[in-house]
């Protein structure tokens, strides 16, 4: 996240996301960094199994920032799996509306893969989250899709926002369902030499 207020020493870490979940978690981890969005093809390759999709999609954010300067970067995908279905982020109303109807009431996935570059060492890690969902009414995701919130969301809904509410159970990681898992990320962190827990000079994490 850049901060104006920050030192002029740029950090060692870099976000390759736009995503403001993604940059609210990783200043609650107590980390600067720095962040901005890639340019790459999303697209489900044929035969992909969804756990393979979001590995190799959070490898390709990360590479395609590896010229950012900063000694880590840090690529994250999320998808929301319901069987053999993957839903990325709806196209349109209706788009979205077949995806609350579909997940409505069922118990779905959501995956999210994790990718840390460190020059030419790449680490990757994967959280698998399982979110019930309660009934929906056609009236609620209408009204819900024209609160705006799940235009730019995998699976048309935000747990950390009023699609919260369509939330009976889950098991795993919340911060995994918002798009970046929290433990994962800060494993993988770690083994790189970089402790969020650190007692030292803040500018070094």
């Amino acid at each position: 996240m850049r901060n104006d207020d920050a030192p002029m020493s740029a950090p060692i870490l870099h976000l390759a996301s736009s995503s403001p979940r993604r940059r609210d978690i990783l200043a609650a981890l107590g980390l600067r960094f720095s962040a901005a969005g890639v340019d790459i093809d999303e697209q489900r390759l044929a035969n992909e199994t969804p756990d393979a999709m979001v590995l190799r999609l959070a490898c390709a954010k990360a590479n395609a920032a590896s010229a950012c300067g900063s000694r880590l970067i840090l690529g994250a995908d999320t998808a929301v799996v319901l069987g053999d279905a993957v839903f990325g982020k709806p196209r349109n109303q209706d788009d979205a509306i077949d995806m609350l109807m579909r997940l409505s009431g069922r118990t779905h996935e959501v995956m999210t893969g994790v990718a840390l570059l460190d020059g030419s060492v790449l680490q990757t890690a994967i959280s698998i989250t399982e979110v019930s969902f309660r009934k929906i009414l056609p009236d609620e995701a209408i009204a819900y899709w024209q609160s705006g919130e799940p235009l730019d969301k995998a699976g048309a809904y935000a747990i950390q926002g009023q699609g919260g509410a369509f939330v009976a159970a889950i098991s795993g990681s919340y911060s995994g369902v918002v798009g970046l898992p929290a433990y994962e990320t800060s494993q993988l962190l770690q083994k790189a030499g970089v402790d969020i827990l650190d007692t030292g000079p803040p500018d070094e994490r």
